[in-house]
């Protein structure tokens, strides 16, 4: 089974039914939901889709819809080491660093997915778009 580490912006697509993205996030997560793939997040991604999906939504819709994807969703936690490789990392996004030494803390992953491939040119991991990563599926 493939593992695949989803990006922030990924996440954000699908609870925010952000078009045209929100299609591909929707494939993903459904392929998770059926057991044919598996999907792995940063712990951060859950406080930094809270804060896109509070400015357009309730608090109580928000929380349920990170509620619903938390049950089928692996969570790397963010810890020392993390946070250590990606002050130290050069990428040019503090952000985008915290996803990727997840993943790689994690071990394993299959396909770092996400909008922003251009962002991790230097990854070990193989990094493909939402799109590019169902058509590999």
């Amino acid at each position: 089974m493939k593992r695949i580490f989803i990006d922030t912006n990924v996440i954000i697509d699908l609870l925010a039914d952000r078009t045209p993205f929100a299609d591909h996030a929707a494939i993903l997560f459904q392929l998770a939901k059926e057991n044919k793939i598996r999907i792995f997040v940063s712990a951060i991604s859950f406080n930094n889709t809270y804060y896109i999906l509070r400015k357009v939504s309730t608090h109580k819709k928000a929380i349920n819809l990170l509620s619903e994807i938390e049950e089928y969703v692996g969570i790397q936690e963010l810890n020392r080491e993390i946070i250590g490789k990606s002050l130290k990392s050069g990428f040019n996004d503090f952000e985008d660093s915290i996803q990727y030494y997840s993943a790689v803390q994690l071990g394993n992953i299959d396909i770092f997915t996400t909008r922003n491939v251009k962002d991790f040119k230097k990854s070990e991991i193989p990094v493909l778009s939402p799109e590019t990563t169902i058509k590999l599926l």
